[in-house]
């Protein structure tokens, strides 16, 4: 759900334009990656048809790792030139699968010696009240979304389970060391046995089963509400279509009684990067009456919205004309969890740079 209620509507816009300077000069400054088919014709054609159809599943990966879907294309492409590199050495004693995620799971371990974890607004601080108003957190790593398409592109990742990268678990994820983070993702996401995660990791079994069973603990205490199974088997909510339709089309019309009506009283919003988040239906409300209506103290314009899919979860890509303007611009991405009819949870992802992945979908 898109928020934005800051006193000056602009300072968001001026840091999204920020975001995207700064995204285009890390581009232009980022070494050339050569492409691993350059080698000689024979030798790299079979490399390639090895590797490449491991990309998508590999990326899922490194995204449940490290929380960004832009690093984890960054790890991949890592990856298999480490791969090129090694090519020499790979005996056979493993497939090409299980080699290449090892590869990955130490350049993801290896990218996050130094890496701060990503978050959300709700890992910062307490839930604040609807006035409140905080400039958005560019120092902060802001957990990412992902587009349903990049799931559905390939059949290794087509039958990924809602519960594997729905955001309260990603969330969670974050939250453990990378070893033990990793260690889980490969016994209870990728169902590995204890001795093929003890090879991945480089570890012996007994001490891959007690990294397990302390993140095992961690996720209950950070997803509570599935008590001893934070695994439940579910699919998409009844209704779900139905609710965000009528959400999309009560956001556009600028109704904020029509948007209340379907937002739960325990309900949860976030906007990262502003560092802001709110719990329960009246302090929602209260915000978005700040900024959804003509005339609120910081309307954010006429609103486009378009339904979508994110961490197989509902989801919307919202644009606004800010007031006084007549361009069109990229709002936000929301990554909506809707239960019983109700939205339950909402994220509004205010960074330009997403939009380019969520676009490609169309």
């Amino acid at each position: 759900m898109p928020l934005a209620h800051h006193r000056d509507a602009d300072r968001l816009v001026q840091h999204q334009d920020r975001v995207v300077l700064q995204d285009h000069a890390l581009t232009k400054l980022r070494p050339h990656r050569p492409n691993i088919a350059r080698r000689d014709e024979g030798a790299s054609m079979d490399l390639t048809r090895q590797l490449e159809p491991h990309r998508r599943e590999l990326e899922v990966h490194c995204y449940r790792m490290v929380g960004s879907f832009h690093e984890a294309e960054d790890l991949v492409q890592e990856t298999f030139l480490r791969a090129w590199r090694g090519w020499d050495q790979f005996q056979g004693r493993s497939s090409v699968r299980a080699w290449l995620y090892r590869i990955a799971t130490n350049a993801c371990l290896d990218a996050l010696k130094s890496a701060q974890r990503r978050v959300l607004p709700m890992d910062l601080a307490p839930p604040s009240a609807p006035g409140v108003d905080l400039p958005p957190r560019a120092d902060v790593p802001w957990l990412e979304p992902l587009p349903d398409r990049v799931l559905d592109e390939d059949p290794e990742t087509r039958l990924v389970a809602r519960e594997t990268v729905e955001l309260a678990f990603l969330a969670a994820l974050q939250h453990l060391p990378p070893r033990q983070r990793a260690v889980l993702i490969a016994r209870d996401v990728l169902g590995w046995s204890a001795a093929q995660t003890a090879d991945l990791v480089g570890a012996s079994e007994p001490s891959v089963n007690s990294a397990l069973q302390r993140a095992r603990a961690t996720l209950r205490k950070r997803l509570p509400e599935r008590g001893e199974d934070w695994r439940p088997e579910r699919g998409p909510e009844p209704g779900e279509r139905e609710v965000l339709r009528r959400y999309v089309e009560a956001f556009e019309r600028a109704d904020v009684a029509g948007m209340a009506r379907l937002i739960a009283d325990e309900a949860r919003a976030a906007m990262p990067p502003l560092p802001m988040w709110y719990l329960g239906k009246t302090a929602i409300v209260g915000a978005l009456s700040r900024s959804v209506p003509p005339g609120s103290p910081a309307h954010v314009g006429r609103v486009r919205a378009v339904p979508a899919r994110a961490n197989r979860s509902p989801a919307l890509m919202a644009y606004h004309t800010p007031p006084g303007t007549t361009a069109e611009r990229p709002f936000a991405i929301s990554v909506l969890r809707i239960e019983g009819g109700l939205i339950r949870d909402m994220v509004a992802f205010h960074d330009p740079r997403l939009f380019g992945l969520f676009e490609a979908a169309g």
